[in-house]
């Protein structure tokens, strides 16, 4: 028995809207991976007695390296809401460091923003404990790489700034997975009302 045209006309277009989603899923699943951090100077809740090589943050990707070090944050803030370090951030393959720099023993936290490959900023925050003698000062504002040092602050601290997070990103936030699934989804609706229609048109007599 023959196939009524319509049937046929339905089948396929079923058939084009599921190979146009599955072509979706594949090209966007890659463009939506954010960096992943997979190890950090200090690990979260480590006690220092002496200061490392340098801070740094590893990702499990290259990161994208921006003109001047755009995008890129990484501080040292200790419990009062004062500053440590130059506020310069060396960038090479998939880590992001600083030169270390620390004072009186107390609790710190490092503040850490950059740049994944798709272009999207990631952040946080890692809390250590430094128990050995530091001769740095701290500052009330976050350090400028390449700025003349402010002077320092000992008392009346300014209370803390916003973390690394609430600095505008540089880099591009166009999601490229969003974009395409919309695009799969509008072009799937497309087929289903055309197909509808001219269904519609067949049973008319």
């Amino acid at each position: 028995m023959a196939r009524r045209p319509g049937a046929v006309l339905l089948l396929t277009a079923t058939l084009v809207a599921i190979g146009a989603v599955g072509l979706v899923s594949l090209t966007a699943a890659p463009a939506n991976a954010h960096n992943v951090v997979v190890e950090t100077t200090p690990a979260a809740g480590e006690t220092l007695t002496e200061l490392p090589a340098e801070f740094s943050i590893v990702t499990n990707e290259p990161l994208l390296s921006l003109e001047g070090g755009n995008g890129f944050v990484l501080r040292i803030r200790d419990s009062a809401g004062l500053y440590y370090g130059d506020g310069c951030v060396r960038i090479v393959d998939a880590t992001m460091s600083a030169t270390p720099a620390l004072g009186a023993p107390g609790d710190y936290t490092v503040l850490w923003q950059s740049v994944s490959a798709d272009g999207h900023t990631i952040d946080g925050e890692i809390p250590f404990t430094w128990a050995g003698d530091g001769d740095a000062e701290g500052v009330a504002s976050p350090p400028v790489c390449g700025a003349t040092a402010p002077e320092p602050t000992t008392t009346n601290p300014a209370t803390p700034g916003p973390g690394p997070g609430a600095e505008a990103p540089t880099a591009s936030e166009i999601d490229l997975a969003t974009v395409l699934w919309v695009g799969g989804a509008l072009l799937a609706v497309a087929v289903a009302v055309a197909v509808a229609i001219v269904l519609a048109g067949r049973r008319r007599p």
